[in-house]
């Protein structure tokens, strides 16, 4: 009498993605179908819904295999990334936003690029608005003098010297380089060095929540490494386009909080003091023209 040999056991997937949304729409299934198509082998998805009604969420965990976490309460970004990330045994991590369309093969050659480069914490791709021009997704840590002109200026005057400078590296965009800090929209993290450091800092709502992660990996010692010859499209601000006033709110309280936590000396106050009022002039500004 023959013994039946059981199959062996299907490896885990070596990339896990963490899809962080507020009660998403057309884009999520977008996101799955083409993130299928990204990869060769199977990633394993896990859509963080941080809404009060999981119903798309969780017809596209059906439809594409994926994990639902509902949150039962709004996390931010980075909190939600971090509870999507909790227990991954994969080694590559990726968080990305919902409006995220991968090409094909995208995810593989961006994991390859990490394989490439061991030093690597987090690695980003090149992403491209819908009209095929490239955000600027890759750069420089800013100076608090920098990061204060370029707050007090940068919609009422964007050609200062503080702005240009903070943004200059991003237009050598051609090549693979380290950089600053890398955008959260999608970014491939080595689950070794994001638990290392402790994830995203939740406290940061949304926004500057990349920018605090890249700020901590390079103290660590691991680069932040953009590959801009991996490409996929950022569509933008699906989840919150319509009533952009809460996000115009949190985006500069992100940043009143980042500029805090890097700068806490008592002789940086003056120039910390003007960045915080610069943000807190140009929120009224913005949330005036969004009303």
């Amino acid at each position: 009498m023959s013994t039946a040999v059981p199959p062996p056991p299907t490896p885990a997937p070596d990339v896990r993605v963490v899809c962080v949304v507020y009660h998403p729409g057309d884009e999520l299934p977008t996101f799955a179908r083409t993130l299928a198509a990204a990869s060769a082998a199977p990633a394993e998805l896990v859509i963080v819904d941080n809404g009060s009604d999981p119903t798309v969420a969780r017809a596209v965990a059906d439809e594409f295999g994926a994990r639902l976490v509902a949150t039962g309460s709004n996390l931010g970004y980075g909190g939600g990334a971090n509870l999507g990330a909790a227990g991954a045994e994969a080694r590559w991590i990726v968080v990305a936003n919902s409006d995220i369309e991968w090409q094909p093969g995208s995810l593989d050659e961006l994991v390859a690029a990490a394989e490439a480069s061991p030093t690597a914490g987090s690695v980003g791709p090149a992403l491209l608005n819908t009209d095929g021009t490239v955000y600027p997704s890759a750069r420089e840590l800013p100076s608090l003098t920098q990061g204060a002109g370029h707050a007090v200026f940068a919609k009422v005057w964007p050609g200062n010297p503080w702005t240009r400078r903070y943004q200059a590296h991003q237009q050598n965009a051609g090549g693979q380089r380290p950089a600053g800090w890398l955008s959260g929209a999608c970014l491939l993290l080595r689950r070794e060095a994001f638990e290392a450091v402790g994830g995203f800092d939740d406290g940061y709502f949304m926004f500057f929540e990349d920018v605090d992660l890249g700020e901590r990996l390079g103290r660590a010692g691991w680069i932040n490494l953009y590959v801009p010859q991996v490409q996929v499209t950022h569509v933008g601000g699906t989840s919150w386009r319509a009533k952009p006033a809460p996000m115009i709110s949190a985006h500069h309280a992100s940043a009143s909080r980042y500029v805090h936590r890097r700068y806490p000396r008592w002789y940086q106050w003056p120039v910390r003091q003007a960045a915080v009022l610069g943000l807190r002039l140009r929120e009224r500004s913005e949330l005036r023209a969004a009303g």
